[in-house]
């Protein structure tokens, strides 16, 4: 039997898994997560610092260029450099 994202036990077949889903909806069959390992909590705070210490270790000008780039990125825009003062 597979096993899920956090170690619970899943049937391959597409109708054993709609069983099984179901169940669990209507409570016949109590699901037994595993609890969340403690050093996802910890990269979690340290990519929360490296953002941090990347936004202080950048010069303004720096971070306007990324800005710029950005936003180029998201307006669909094919030059940058108009953008960028």
């Amino acid at each position: 039997m597979p096993t899920g994202p956090r170690g619970e036990k899943r049937p391959a077949d597409v109708i054993g898994c709609a069983v099984m889903v179901a169940k669990i909806a209507t409570d016949e069959v109590e699901e037994e997560l595993q609890p969340e390992p403690a050093h996802r909590e910890a990269k979690s705070r340290a990519g929360n610092k490296g953002g941090k210490a990347r936004s202080e270790a950048l010069t303004p000008e720096r971070r306007a260029e990324i800005a710029a780039q950005s936003a180029a990125a998201r307006r669909g825009d094919d030059d940058e450099d108009t953008v960028a003062a």
